[in-house]
């Protein structure tokens, strides 16, 4: 097995993964992405290599999406062929202005979009449709912003909005704003589509360093993506919310 190391501290792995005659460690196309660090390092990983498996290994306070036990263990149970493969959603999101006819970039998030006011004493105002059909009978939504999550990122932004987390669907969660409710949960098969009414607004995904200007007339599609992530982890999963 071709083994890629990920993290600031991966050269405390590589004399553990060398005692694996079946353990190879590489540059290039891994058959598994080895990330020790915490929730962000496996974010990046799952950025740079897309679709790769992940094995996830704790080596930060805030990994509560990576396997805690020892390195030595982890390890020697991926040898054996013993960690289970779990599959997660990933959310897709096109982006394009209005006045253009082609889509401007996508991007895609294993845990979450999020949209938000580009100033900080200015809100950003946008409608909504769910499956073309206007949210909220069309009315604009005002307020600090707007997320898209993954059940796997339900843990982060979307819980400390909410105070809750999902197992299934898509999750929509208001920042601040004038709607009646702080979130909905749509199915994975839903398209979600915005468009910004008044900007400016920002745009993240995951952990990412890069941020996208967004103003008005600028329209964000979400949906389910093709591809999904896929982790190696100690034990079978039963729910992709679930601590690792």
């Amino acid at each position: 097995m071709k083994i890629q190391l990920f993290g600031a501290a991966v050269d405390a792995l590589r004399p553990i993964v060398t005692k694996y005659g079946d353990l190879r460690i590489v540059q290039e196309e891994p058959d598994v992405i080895v990330c020790y660090g915490g929730d962000g390092t496996l974010l990046s990983a799952e950025r740079q290599w897309p679709g790769v498996p992940k094995v996830p290994i704790r080596n930060s306070r805030r990994g509560n999406r990576c396997i805690a036990h020892p390195p030595e263990a982890v390890i020697e149970r991926m040898a054996r062929g013993e960690l289970v493969p779990a599959k997660y959603l990933k959310v897709q999101c096109t982006v394009r202005h209005t006045t253009q006819a082609d889509p401007a970039f996508l991007l895609t998030a294993m845990n979450e979009f999020n949209m938000h006011m580009g100033r900080i004493n200015s809100a950003v105002r946008f409608v909504l449709w769910l499956d073309e059909e206007p949210y909220n009978q069309g009315r604009e939504v005002l307020g600090d912003g707007f997320v898209v999550s993954t059940p796997f990122g339900s843990t982060a932004y979307f819980s400390h909005i909410t105070r809750g987390v999902f197992h299934a669907g898509i999750g929509l969660a208001f920042q601040n704003t004038t709607e009646h409710t702080n979130h909905v949960i749509v199915p994975e098969s839903a398209v979600v589509r915005l468009r910004v009414t008044r900007g400016p607004a920002m745009l993240a995904h995951d952990n990412s360093p890069n941020y996208f200007h967004l103003r008005e007339g600028h329209e964000l599609v979400f949906r389910k993506h093709d591809q999904s992530a896929t982790i190696l982890t100690w034990k079978p999963m039963s729910h992709p919310s679930d601590d690792f």
